[in-house]
C-alpha cells in the first residue's frame, strides 16, 4: 500500500477537516468577527494527499495576506491538534467546497513548495507581493537633517512615533527632486513603525506598483480582493504620485481608497517629485486631498548638508581613510542630489580599494573626471538670470525685485519659464531665487510664456535663441 494511502487511513480526511474547523474556530476568537470574517473564513479544508493538507482561497491577494500576516499563529495552532499531528498544511488559490473526501486539489503536490509547516503554491501567474522591500540603511538613524529637510523629517518623525493619525498630517504628503531624500524618509516611517509598533499593519509600495497591482487585480477579476486588501491597513504609503498623472483608472481607485482610508482614521504618505498643486495630469479632486494634510518640501541640498552627509557616510567605512579635503572638494563639487553624491563618495573609495592606492584630491579628480565635466556643464538659475537681463537689456537686480513693469516683468517670467525647463528645481526654489516668489508666481509664469510663444511666432524665436545658448 502507498505510503500517503496509509496515512489517510490512519487519520480520516473527515478527521483532518474536523481539525481544520477546530483551528477556524480557535482563530475566529483570537482575532474577532471582523478579521475572521474578511480574511479567515474563506479558508476551506480542501483535502489532502499523504501527509499534506490543503486549505484553498478564491483569490491570489487573501492568499498573500494570510500568508503574510496570520501564518505564525495558525501554524501554531494547527500544530496543537492532536488529529493534525504529522500533517503539514498547504494553502492554493481556488474555490473549493468544504470538504473534498477524495478529489485531489487543482494544485498537483510536486508544485508546491516545502519549506515549513505552512506553506503556499507557487504563484504561476507571477503574482508579486502587494508591497515594495524596504532598505535596511533607510532609517532615521541613518538620515542626515539640515535646514532644506528638517520639516519634512520632523513631520515623518511625528508620524512615525504616534500610535494613531497625527491631526493636520493626514495625508503627510512630502515632494522635492530626485535623490533629496523622499524615499529614504518613507523606509525609515516605516521600519520604525515596524519595530515599536508591529501591530500596526503597513503597506509600502510605488504608484506604478499600486497601478500594476490594480490592472492585474482587474484582470483576474479579484477588484473586490484589492479593495479589501487596500483598505485593511493602517498606514499606507505610496511612493512617485506623480506617475498615476494621466492614468484615470488608476487614480479613479486611488482617490477611492484614499477616501475610505481617511474615513477609517488611517494614515497616508505620499511622496511626489512636486507639490500636489503642481502635479500635471492629475484629476483636481485627487490634488485636493493629496493637499488636506501636511504638505513638506525637501529643497536642494546646501553645502553643509551634503558635508554632513558624506561625513556620516564616511563613519560607517571602516579601515578608510579620506582626507578632510576630498570630503570638502566632494560637497563643493556634487551638488546635484543626495543619490549622486553618495555614488561619486562610492567611486573614490572603490578605485582606492581596488587599485591599492591612497585617497588624494588628485586621485578623487582623475576618478571623477566625467561626472565633474557633467556638473560643470549644468545650468544654473543664475546663469539663466544673466543670460535673460542680457538679452532684455536689464539689470540682474530687477530679477529679484518686486517692479511690475512690463519691461522687467516679461524677462523674469521668461527667466522663471527656462529655469523651470532647464534646472531641475522645484517651483518654490526657482520661486526663492525670483526674490522669494511664491511657487504661484513661477506656475503663472511658466504658462503665460507657453501662451505667448504658441501665439507669438516671433516671442517664441527669441525665448527659444536664448535657450540655445544656455545649452551651447
Amino acid at each position: 500500500m502507498p505510503l500517503h494511502a496509509q496515512i489517510t487511513a490512519a487519520v480520516p480526511q473527515d478527521a483532518l477537516a474536523a481539525a481544520w474547523d477546530r483551528v477556524s474556530a480557535r482563530l475566529q476568537t483570537l482575532y474577532g468577527d471582523a478579521v475572521f470574517r474578511s480574511w479567515l473564513k474563506p479558508l476551506r479544508f480542501a483535502g489532502c494527499e499523504g501527509e499534506k493538507v490543503i486549505l484553498s482561497v478564491p483569490t491570489r491577494f487573501m492568499r498573500e495576506w494570510i500568508t503574510s500576516h496570520y501564518a505564525d499563529e495558525i501554524r501554531s495552532l494547527w500544530a496543537k491538534d492532536p488529529d493534525a499531528e504529522g500533517y503539514v498544511l498547504y494553502i492554493t488559490v481556488g474555490q473549493a467546497p468544504a470538504r473534498a473526501p477524495e478529489k485531489k486539489p487543482e494544485a498537483p503536490v510536486s508544485n508546491v513548495i516545502s519549506t515549513g509547516s505552512w506553506q503556499a503554491a507557487p504563484d504561476t501567474s507571477d503574482t508579486a507581493q502587494m508591497g515594495a522591500p524596504l532598505d535596511p540603511r533607510y532609517t532615521f538613524e541613518n538620515f542626515v537633517v539640515g535646514k532644506p529637510n528638517e520639516l519634512a523629517h520632523a513631520a515623518a518623525r511625528r508620524v512615525a512615533e504616534t500610535d494613531k493619525v497625527v491631526p493636520g498630517c493626514n495625508p503627510l504628503f512630502l515632494y522635492g527632486g530626485v535623490g533629496l531624500g523622499k524615499t529614504h524618509l518613507m523606509h525609515a516611517i516605516a521600519w520604525h513603525i515596524r519595530k515599536n509598533n508591529p501591530n500596526r499593519r503597513v503597506l509600502y509600495l510605488s504608484a506604478e506598483k499600486f497601478m500594476y497591482q490594480f490592472i492585474k487585480a482587474l484582470r483576474f477579476k479579484e477588484a473586490f480582493a484589492f479593495k479589501e486588501y487596500f483598505r485593511s491597513v493602517d498606514v499606507l504609503m505610496i511612493d512617485d504620485v506623480q506617475f498615476i498623472s494621466g492614468k484615470d483608472s488608476t487614480q479613479e481607485e486611488f482617490f477611492h481608497t484614499f477616501n475610505a482610508l481617511v474615513d477609517q482614521n488611517k494614515q497616508l504618505i505620499i511622496s511626489g517629485d512636486r507639490s500636489p498643486s503642481d502635479l500635471d495630469g492629475l484629476e483636481e479632486r485627487v490634488r485636493s486631498r493629496l493637499g488636506w494634510g501636511l504638505v513638506a518640501d525637501i529643497h536642494a541640498t546646501t553645502y553643509e548638508l551634503r558635508l554632513g552627509i558624506l561625513q556620516s557616510k564616511i563613519e560607517l567605512m571602516r579601515d578608510i581613510e579620506i582626507p578632510q579635503k576630498v570630503t570638502e572638494f566632494l560637497a563643493h563639487k556634487i551638488t546635484s542630489n543626495v543619490r549622486e553624491l553618495e555614488g561619486a563618495l562610492n567611486r573614490v573609495v572603490a578605485h582606492a580599494t581596488l587599485v591599492g592606492r591612497p585617497i588624494t584630491l588628485e586621485t578623487a579628480q582623475e576618478v571623477l573626471r566625467d561626472l565633474l565635466r557633467a556638473h560643470d556643464r549644468r545650468i544654473s538659475i543664475e546663469d539663466i538670470q544673466k543670460q535673460v537681463a542680457a538679452h532684455y537689456n536689464i539689470k540682474v537686480s530687477d530679477m529679484h525685485s518686486a517692479r511690475r513693469s512690463r519691461v522687467v516683468a516679461r524677462p523674469r517670467q521668461v527667466a522663471m519659464y527656462l529655469s523651470k525647463k532647464l534646472t531641475s528645481r522645484s517651483l518654490p526654489e526657482i520661486g526663492r531665487r525670483f526674490g522669494g516668489k511664491d511657487h504661484t508666481t513661477v506656475m503663472h509664469a511658466v504658462k503665460r510664456i507657453e501662451e505667448l510663444m504658441a501665439e507669438d511666432g516671433e516671442f517664441a524665436r527669441d525665448v527659444e535663441l536664448i535657450e540655445k545658448m544656455m545649452r551651447s
